[in-house]
């Protein structure tokens, strides 16, 4: 059976190969001293609220299982139009607001109502790899420009532009980013914009981690710049949904019929006991019952950051947002002799039993040099990783 080019071009998530394998430790493990403490996935520990889990209930109950709307529920759009105006000051209508099966359903949507065979969208280097593939789904090439902590590891205006070329459609950014935690000061992602506009190209930035925020001056929504940008976000991080599969995205309000076409044809809509459960996330008890955990993510980041630097593992730009350290393990392969990241990361697996997630799958320039943490787990399971990797690092010297 001859397997398309296209699936051939998408490469393996090794951040989920990687899991497999700590996974598998995990089990002979379990019972021991030691059991596997796993730094490797951005999922948060924290579950729905119960006033989200009430209402996912209560919609099973009422028998409110029947398909939505493409576009997803009138009154999620809503309370999410109106989360943008409390949270963020800027105006968001409805209409302008797609729900999707995850952000993951959003970018796939993005880029099939935009980008043709051969088109190229710039992102930087590093990046979460899901978001260049979406890219090559679409018949598209992603073109990754290296990026340094001076600049955040975000793109700027001034590399845009030297990048753009002939079959250059667009940007594809996200901030805060997987795997840095950082993001693109809003001055520099406004010029990054009026670069890309000036091309006649598209701006789509990934927000999925925008509520998990630590720094006001970044933690801005980019839709407050223009209403051509297109952002992409999630009920997964902030609001501690990811296996709920439920996202949304707003676009310009001339794009959502394109949307709503796709969307009918490829999931006829989101998940609507999700839907349903997500309405409760807007409560007030809810979202003080999230900011509650923000702060518990900043205090995870505020210990484990200097913690890492400590040991060698050094993280050379403080992450403002998510719940991500990038860090760079130059220097602990070099005293080691260990090739890099990838073997790095499965020797601290297996003989600290703690997993974390080598660079290979956030690009090609100096990844393998870097190890991306998350600071997901709860603060006690931190400090006994930091403890094992410690031991572990002295046994190296």
């Amino acid at each position: 059976m001859k397997i398309s080019g296209r699936a051939q071009r998408i490469e393996p998530f090794y951040v989920m190969e990687v899991a497999k394998a700590a996974s598998r430790l995990a089990q002979e493990v379990a019972h021991t001293a030691s059991p596997m403490i796993f730094l490797n996935i951005g999922e948060p520990d924290f579950t729905a609220p119960p006033l989200v889990e009430e209402a996912a209930c209560k919609a099973v109950r009422d028998g409110l299982t029947h398909y939505t709307e493409a576009t997803g529920m009138l009154a999620l759009r809503e309370r999410i139009s109106d989360w943008y105006l409390q949270r963020f000051n800027v105006t968001v209508p409805a209409s302008r607001i797609v729900i999707t099966a995850g952000a993951s359903a959003a970018l796939q949507l993005a880029c099939l109502a935009l980008i043709d065979s051969g088109d190229e969208i710039l992102m930087p280097d590093p990046s979460y790899p899901c978001n260049r593939h979406f890219v090559s789904a679409a018949d598209g090439t992603a073109v990754l420009i290296p990026t340094s902590a001076a600049e955040r590891f975000q793109l700027s205006a001034d590399k845009v532009q030297e990048a753009w070329g002939e079959n250059t459609r667009g940007v594809l950014l996200a901030s805060p980013s997987n795997p840095t935690g950082t993001s693109i000061h809003p001055d520099e992602l406004r010029r990054i914009h009026n670069e890309v506009s000036h091309q006649g190209g598209i701006t789509l930035v990934d927000e999925i981690y925008l509520g998990l925020s630590y720094d006001p001056q970044y933690g801005q929504t980019a839709l407050a710049l223009d209403d051509d940008i297109i952002s992409i976000n999630s009920f997964s991080k902030y609001f501690n949904m990811t296996g709920w599969r439920l996202g949304w995205m707003v676009v310009p309000e001339r794009i959502v019929p394109v949307i709503e076409r796709l969307a009918q044809n490829l999931f006829i809509c989101p998940s609507t006991i999700s839907q349903y459960a997500a309405l409760a996330c807007f409560e007030a008890d809810s979202i003080a019952e999230f900011e509650r955990r923000r702060a518990e993510f900043k205090a995870r980041r505020d210990y484990f950051i200097p913690a890492l630097n400590a040991l060698g593992l050094s993280v050379p730009v403080m992450p403002d947002g998510a719940f991500y350290a990038w860090a760079d393990c130059s220097s602990v392969l070099e005293k080691s002799g260990i090739k890099d990241s990838w073997d790095l990361a499965f020797e601290i697996m297996n003989r600290a039993h703690v997993a974390v997630t080598p660079g290979r799958d956030f690009g090609v320039a100096e990844t393998h040099n870097f190890i991306r943490f998350s600071t997901a787990s709860s603060m006690p399971q931190l400090k006994v990783a930091v403890e094992r990797m410690k031991v572990f690092l002295e046994s190296m010297k």
